[in-house]
C-alpha cells in the first residue's frame, strides 16, 4: 500500500513510496561481475523517475539487515497488442557483485522474491533542449538508459506521465571503465541511436584514458553558435568531483547523481548527507535519499 509522507516513521519519503515483495522475472550478465534484475512491481513501476531509485532487501534475513539503493535501469512494459496501451509492469536495476548484499543477489533467480520500497530521491530533472551530455563511470550508467528514452521520447515516466516540453537536439553518452569487459548495456546504449564515446583505463576499449578526456574535448570544441550544454553525471566520487569543476568553469549547467553509501533511504538516519552551498557563503548539509540524489553541482561543496 502507497505510504503517506506525513507518517512520522518515514520522514521525507516520496509520498506514493510503495513497499511491497517483488518477484524476480530476469537475472542476467551485463559484463564482468555486473548482473541485471528484473523485478515484477507495476505499482512502482508506474511512478518512478529516470534517477529515483529502489531499496532492495532480501526476505527472512537479518544479514544484511538493512535494504541497498540501486537505482532505475530502466522499466519494461506488457506485451501490448490489438490496440491495447502499453503498461508498467516492472523495473530493471543493475549492480556490481562487490559485498555481502550483492553476492547473496547474484544467488537468485526467476520465481524467487525481495523487498523493496520505492521510488525514492528527486531523479534527473526532465531533459533540457540543446545537447545533453552524459558522464558515466563503472557502475555509474544504470541511471542513463531510462534518460536517453525519455529525452528522445521513446518511453514516458511518472504519475502522472511526466510531459516533455523540449527535447535535446543531441545526445553523448561518455562512458568510461577499467577495460572492456566491464563495459554494460553498451548495446543498448547503441541501439538508441546516440554519440556513445568510451573510454576504459588500460585502453581495451575505446579511448585509452579518463572518461573526462571526452568531456574536456566537448567543452573545448563548443562555440557561442552550437545548441547549449548540459551534463549529466553519475560514477565515483572523484569523477564527479572533477566534471563539476569542468563545467563550472565554463558556467555549463551539471547535473550529479551522487552514490553514497545510505541506510534507510527516507531520511529517517541522515548517514547519507552532503554539503551544500548557503546564500551567505557557509554551507549546511542534505541528505542525499531525500534531497538528491541528484543534485545541481552549483549546490555542491566539492572538496
Amino acid at each position: 500500500m502507497p505510504i503517506s509522507a506525513t507518517d512520522s516513521r518515514l520522514p521525507g519519503m516520496v509520498r506514493t513510496a510503495i513497499q511491497c515483495r517483488a518477484k524476480i522475472i530476469e537475472h542476467v550478465s551485463m559484463a564482468r561481475n555486473t548482473r541485471r534484475m528484473r523485478l515484477e512491481c507495476p505499482g512502482v513501476a508506474r511512478q518512478i523517475l529516470p534517477g529515483q531509485f529502489v531499496m532492495v532487501r532480501i526476505p527472512e534475513r537479518n544479514d544484511p539487515l538493512l535494504g541497498r539503493p540501486f537505482a532505475l535501469y530502466d522499466i519494461y512494459v506488457n506485451e501490448a497488442g490489438g490496440g491495447k496501451k502499453e503498461e508498467p509492469q516492472g523495473i530493471d536495476f543493475g549492480y556490481v557483485v562487490v559485498g555481502k548484499m550483492t553476492s547473496l543477489l547474484e544467488r537468485l533467480g526467476p520465481g524467487e522474491e525481495v523487498e523493496l520500497w520505492g521510488p525514492l530521491g528527486n531523479g534527473f530533472p526532465p531533459p533540457p533542449s540543446g545537447h545533453l551530455v552524459i558522464v558515466a563511470g563503472g557502475i555509474g550508467q544504470t541511471p542513463f538508459l531510462a534518460v536517453i528514452r525519455e529525452a528522445l521520447r521513446r518511453r514516458v515516466y511518472g504519475l502522472p506521465p511526466r510531459e516533455l516540453v523540449q527535447c535535446p537536439s543531441r545526445i553523448t553518452l561518455c562512458y568510461g571503465v577499467r577495460s572492456a569487459e566491464f563495459l554494460a548495456g553498451v548495446e543498448e546504449f547503441r541501439q538508441e541511436g546516440i554519440d556513445l564515446r568510451i573510454a576504459t583505463d588500460d585502453g581495451s576499449c575505446g579511448h585509452h584514458g579518463f572518461v573526462t578526456d571526452h568531456l574536456k574535448q566537448l567543452l573545448t570544441a563548443q562555440t557561442r553558435n552550437d545548441p547549449p550544454m548540459t551534463v549529466y553525471c553519475c560514477g565515483p566520487e572523484p569523477l564527479m568531483h572533477a566534471v563539476g569543476q569542468l563545467t563550472e568553469a565554463v558556467n555549463t549547467p551539471c547535473f550529479l547523481s551522487l552514490e553514497t553509501p545510505m541506510a534507510c533511504g527516507f531520511g529517517a538516519c541522515f548517514s547519507c548527507v552532503t554539503k551544500v552551498k548557503q546564500d551567505d557563503g557557509g554551507w549546511d548539509y542534505r541528505r542525499i535519499c531525500v534531497e538528491g540524489p541528484v543534485f545541481s553541482s552549483s549546490q555542491l561543496v566539492l572538496e
